[in-house]
């Protein structure tokens, strides 16, 4: 069974930096879409980035372009998630995906067959 561990989550102020990690295991990594989400309370899961097979297509959410890296490390199964000049509304659960088939947009929970556990960001202004 495919598991997916995300961690670095934590407190942060506004203007901070956080880098969360996702360890992918029970799967061929480089042949998946790799995600990451977010969820708020009240609010519905959206998208964040996405980065395809071995890196050559990544695509952002417009909120976080310009200030959110995503890359993966297909040697060791991990995809991360820089987050630079952090802003109170970016505070969520973030969750990484996984996706087999890449045959969407890569920007939609429903590609998606496997999920981590989420890790929690707060930041604070």
């Amino acid at each position: 069974q495919v598991q997916l561990v995300e961690s670095g989550g934590g407190l942060v102020q506004a203007g901070g930096s956080l880098r969360l990690s996702c360890a992918a295991s029970r799967l061929s990594f480089s042949l998946y879409t790799m995600g990451w989400f977010r969820q708020a309370p009240g609010k519905e899961r959206e998208f964040v980035a996405a980065t395809r097979w071995r890196g050559e297509s990544i695509y952002y959410a417009d909120s976080v372009k310009g200030r959110f890296t995503i890359s993966r490390d297909n040697a060791k199964n991990m995809v991360y998630l820089q987050m630079n000049s952090l802003k109170p509304e970016d505070t969520a659960v973030y969750y990484c995906a996984a996706d087999r088939f890449g045959t969407g947009t890569g920007a939609s929970r429903n590609e998606y067959e496997h999920w981590g556990q989420g890790t929690q960001v707060t930041v604070s202004s």
